[in-house]
């Protein structure tokens, strides 16, 4: 996993290290835009404990996960630290395995399941806030909170 972008300490640490971070769990409900819906137990690395590793510049508002495949979405500080956001390698006690997201995904609480990235190799920390990730090229919104429109009209 590389992390980088505004911090003043970018670091790469290797999936055995990361396993040795303290891990937390949280039952949480994954809502997929397609309309169906998950209950599980997921186990993973609190991100805000990640990230401050690395030390972020004062500017950093946005955090871009980006993974294997090439997708992307973003989460805002803010919400990363207020919701304890984890960034998990066990669901339901049971390693992630490769068709669910391995080696990390993003339990982005209370996010529709576009912001729970999958496959997750490198945590971009960054200032841009009109940045686009994969799904907002396509009209979903930026936010993506549960609460809120889908959609950006």
């Amino acid at each position: 996993m590389k992390i980088g972008g505004f911090a003043k300490n970018p670091y790469f640490m290797n999936y055995t290290e990361l396993q040795e971070l303290q891990h937390v769990e949280k039952l949480v409900t994954l809502q997929c835009v397609e309309g169906w819906t998950r209950k599980m137990l997921s186990e993973g690395i609190p991100l805000i404990d990640f990230i401050k590793k690395a030390d972020p510049d004062d500017r950093v508002t946005n955090v871009i996960f980006k993974s294997t495949d090439g997708y992307t979405t973003t989460l805002t500080l803010d919400y990363i630290g207020e919701r304890n956001i984890i960034l998990a390698d066990k669901l339901n006690g049971i390693k992630l395995p490769p068709a669910q997201g391995f080696p990390f995904i993003v339990v982005a609480k209370d996010k529709w399941g576009n912001k729970w990235a999958r496959w997750v190799e490198e945590i971009e920390l960054s200032d841009d806030d009109k940045y686009r990730d994969y799904w907002e090229e396509f009209g979903y919104c930026k936010d993506g909170s549960l609460d809120k429109p889908m959609f950006d009209r």
